[in-house]
């Protein structure tokens, strides 16, 4: 018995002194995340539309940063620079398996679509016996 209470007062590696550990029913964090403080996404997002000027043909153009970006790297991309291809072309496989993944999930195929429309009757007609049989017995 007397051996369990030394091991619960050890202190050491992975063994903080009772004193320091967290309390029942208290949060690690009382206090929370500042009000105010923003995230990796927010900043993010919002760097990447600010707007800048480039230079196109001679004539200024303003866009956002993120085409400004991808302007950069179509231009490498195409001055020979192996690196920045890959990385073009990789983005391009990448959106090309966005848009196949969209299309797939907005079309239904002719046998999708007939279940659906089976299904659709059956609930209608299901709804319109329960409404006939909740107003008959009263």
């Amino acid at each position: 018995m007397s051996g369990t209470d030394k091991d619960d007062d050890a202190v050491g590696y992975g063994r903080p002194p009772k004193w320091g550990r967290f309390k029942k029913g208290r949060s690690g964090n009382p206090r929370g995340r500042p009000k105010g403080s923003r995230n990796f996404a927010t900043d993010l997002d919002e760097i990447l539309t600010q707007k800048m000027t480039i230079r196109e043909n001679g004539q200024p153009k303003t866009v956002s940063s993120q085409k400004a970006a991808l302007l950069r790297l179509r231009s490498k991309a195409l001055n020979g620079e192996t690196r920045a291809l890959d990385r073009l072309l990789a983005l391009a496989a990448e959106r090309a398996r966005q848009k196949d993944a969209d299309a797939a999930e907005r079309s239904l195929s002719d046998a999708e679509e007939d279940i659906l429309e089976r299904y659709a009757e059956h609930v209608l007609r299901k709804r319109s016996g329960e409404g006939e049989a909740a107003d008959g017995p009263s």
